[in-house]
């Protein structure tokens, strides 16, 4: 049983309604990974903008592993104490990670963001030393459009975390860079300018499905709509 763990913001743990690009990543891997799997975590509810709470299970399709790690306004720092006890509790072996965006948003610049991703690997790896570890980078959001101190922060963050991918990747517990989606327009994959939209699902779990098709033979290319 090869078991996946989500790992991210509002754009991994979704609002009410939505299917989200874990449902999209999990109805890949059924398609094409060939084996046992599961997607794993201490939290499985959508976030409830009525409640401002994540506390919903309205997801558009239920039927499907919901388990994660993810939060409405977390970041990486927030993650970082928390992804070894999940990582260990739930056995995970493969970390699917969106973070970034909240914590350059309203928490860390992007040399600080950096520093926490390298605490985040190394907590993980306490968890598991085998933990293989899949990082999307930030995709930028409308503010960035607008802001160009805050989209330069993001150009910054992502180079510092190419950085960090190449100097902590190790052959017992792989550290790998997705591509982002080539194609993904705020305009056209979110419905406000920052979360994914049901084209944008599809394009993020692309981005996670073909990097680990690409680097470690696992699965398919990804086959649902881009």
């Amino acid at each position: 049983m090869l078991r996946f763990m989500p790992v991210g913001d509002s754009m991994t743990i979704g609002s009410a309604g939505e299917h989200t690009w874990r449902y999209r990543i999990w109805q890949h891997l059924r398609d094409t990974y060939g084996g046992p799997f599961a997607l794993v975590g201490p939290r499985e509810t959508l976030y409830d903008k009525a409640m401002e709470a994540p506390s919903s299970y309205e997801y558009a399709d239920p039927d499907f592993p919901r388990a994660h790690l993810a939060g409405w306004g977390e970041g990486w720092q927030h993650m970082a104490p928390l992804i070894a006890d999940a990582v260990r509790a739930h056995r995970a072996d493969v970390l699917l990670v969106s973070l970034g965006l909240i914590d350059l948003g309203f928490y860390t610049n992007a040399e600080q963001t950096a520093e926490n991703v390298r605490a985040f690997v190394a907590e993980a790896r306490t968890g598991n030393p085998r933990v293989r570890i899949v990082v999307l980078p930030v995709i930028p959001n409308v503010r960035a459009t607008n802001d160009a101190p805050f989209a330069a922060q993001v150009t910054r963050f992502n180079e510092l975390l190419a950085k960090a991918v190449a100097d902590l990747d190790q052959p017992r517990s792989p550290l790998l860079l997705a591509s982002p989606p080539p194609s993904y327009a705020i305009d056209l994959d979110t419905y406000d300018g920052t979360h994914p939209n049901a084209s944008g699902e599809h394009k993020i779990a692309a981005a996670f499905a073909d990097a680990m098709h690409q680097a470690w033979d696992l699965g398919e290319p990804y086959d649902g709509p881009l």
